[in-house]
């Protein structure tokens, strides 16, 4: 597993972790019921705290994504695809919307719209 920190980035290094292991979990990389790096060592991997790690783990755990048993690590949880997808897609819709009212109110057209969200996607 490929962990990526920067330390340019205005995010949490805890939050680039589990944005990263999500990201594995989703796409297949990680499948059900593999183990991940303890702790520890992806600390030391990393070269980071093990508090920073402790954290990514936790935040994976309460959103379901992975799950811990102790003294043997941590796991990949089962995932139901397309109950994540679809949740992913409301957040995505709600936002939408946002963008949306915000662009009828400084007279954004839709077609000016459509191609600042094509040069953003492409980027």
């Amino acid at each position: 597993m490929q962990i990526i920190i920067s330390n340019s980035s205005k995010e949490p290094i805890y939050e680039q972790i589990t944005k990263q292991i999500k990201s594995s979990i989703l796409t297949g990389k990680l499948q059900e019921g593999m183990s991940l790096p303890s702790i520890r060592q992806l600390a030391k991997d990393l070269q980071i705290s093990v508090i920073t790690t402790k954290r990514a783990y936790e935040e994976l755990e309460k959103a379901g994504f992975i799950y811990s048993i102790v003294g043997k690590g941590s796991f990949v949880a089962e995932q139901n695809l397309e109950v994540i997808k679809e949740k992913k897609l409301k957040v995505i819709e709600e936002q939408l919307s946002a963008v949306i009212t915000n662009s009828r109110e400084i007279g954004l057209s839709l077609n000016d719209l459509q191609e600042l969200l094509k040069f953003l996607y492409e980027e």
